[in-house]
C-alpha cells in the first residue's frame, strides 16, 4: 500500500479531536475534504475506523490500533523536525575533519578554538591523515571535508585555495656561511637532507620542484612529520625544507637558519576539500566560513 500522509494526517486530527468539524478547522480545510478523506482511507484499509454520531466520532478497534501507531510516528516526525532545527541552529551535530598533524597545528588549531567557543554544542572530529589519504576518506563519505596541502587534484573533489605556504630551506647554525648569499638549489645534492615520506603531496610537491630544475633530490633521512624535520635540522643531521610561517620562533631564536635558496620554491596553500554535489551540514558550513 502506498503511504498517503495527508490521509494519516486527517485521520490524526479527527481522532484527536473526536470531531470533523474540529478536525476541519485545525487542518483549515473544508468538512467535506474531511470525510472524502477518511473514506479513502477507510477503503484502503478495508474496514471502518470510526463509529459516527450526532455527537462526533469515536474510534472503532481497529482505529484504535492504527492511531496508536500513527501517533508514535507523528511524535517521532516532530522530534526529528527538532533535531534539524537544532542542527540548523547548531545547537547539536557534528564535524569530521582530516587534516595532517602540521596542518591541523599551525592552521586548523586556531579555526577549531574560535568555533568550539562560538558553537559548544558541536561536537569536532579530527582525523590525521595525508593528504592522499583525506581525499580517499572524502571521497568514502569518512569526513565531510578535508584540509590539505595543495597543489592536489581528484575529478570527484573541489579545491578552495585558503592560507599561503612559503617552504624554505633551513639548517642548523653550524649552515650559517651558506646564508650569506643565494644558495644554489644544485648545490643541495652535495649536503645532508632531510625530506618527508614520499607519498604525501609536500614531497611530491619539492620533489617536482627539484626535478624542473635538473635536481634530483636523495635524502639521508626520510621522516614522517614537519616536526621531526624540524628537530632533525637543529640537532644538525642535515638540511630540510619547512614552511617558513611554520618556524617563526626558531628562525628568531636562531635554532635554525634559513638558506636563501635560488631559485626558490613556488608559493602554494593550504587546501579546503570537499566533495562536489554533496551539500554541507550547516555546522560545516559555519565551520567554513571562518577559513581565509
Amino acid at each position: 500500500m502506498d503511504l498517503n500522509m495527508e490521509w494519516y494526517r486527517v485521520f490524526y486530527w479527527t481522532a484527536k479531536q473526536g470531531s470533523l468539524t474540529k478536525a476541519a478547522e485545525a487542518l483549515h480545510i473544508t468538512q467535506p475534504a474531511v470525510t472524502h478523506t477518511l473514506k479513502q482511507l477507510e477503503r484502503s484499509m478495508g474496514g471502518p475506523l470510526f463509529f459516527r454520531s450526532s455527537k462526533g466520532v469515536t474510534l472503532t478497534k481497529e482505529g484504535e490500533v492504527l492511531f496508536h501507531c500513527v501517533e508514535q510516528a507523528f511524535h517521532l516526525i516532530a522530534i526529528g523536525e527538532k533535531k534539524v532545527a537544532e542542527m540548523q541552529n547548531l545547537l547539536s551535530g557534528s564535524i569530521n575533519i582530516g587534516a595532517s598533524d602540521t596542518l591541523c597545528k599551525y592552521y586548523l588549531l586556531p579555526h577549531l578554538e574560535q568555533f568550539h567557543k562560538q558553537h559548544p554544542e558541536i561536537r569536532v572530529h579530527v582525523t590525521n591523515r595525508t593528504t592522499p589519504e583525506i581525499l580517499t576518506l572524502l571521497k568514502e563519505g569518512k569526513i565531510d571535508f578535508g584540509i590539505v596541502n595543495l597543489p592536489a587534484e581528484d575529478a570527484r573533489i573541489a579545491f578552495r585555495k585558503s592560507s599561503p605556504l612559503q617552504d624554505c630551506l633551513v639548517g642548523h647554525p653550524k649552515y650559517a656561511a651558506l646564508a650569506d648569499r643565494p644558495f644554489p638549489l644544485e648545490d643541495l645534492t652535495t649536503y645532508p637532507l632531510l625530506l618527508l615520506e614520499p607519498e604525501g603531496s609536500t614531497r611530491r610537491f619539492l620533489d617536482h620542484y627539484a626535478i624542473s630544475h635538473g635536481v634530483e633530490f636523495k635524502p639521508e633521512f626520510e621522516l614522517g612529520s614537519h616536526e621531526l624535520l624540524v628537530q632533525f635540522a637543529q640537532s644538525g643531521l642535515g638540511l630540510t625544507f619547512v614552511v617558513r610561517q611554520y618556524v617563526t620562533e626558531e628562525l628568531a631564536s636562531g635554532r635554525l637558519i634559513e638558506l636563501p635558496l635560488f631559485p626558490p620554491p613556488t608559493v602554494r596553500h593550504v587546501g579546503v576539500a570537499t566533495l562536489k554535489g554533496v551539500p554541507l551540514s550547516a555546522a560545516s558550513r559555519r565551520f567554513l566560513a571562518l577559513l581565509p
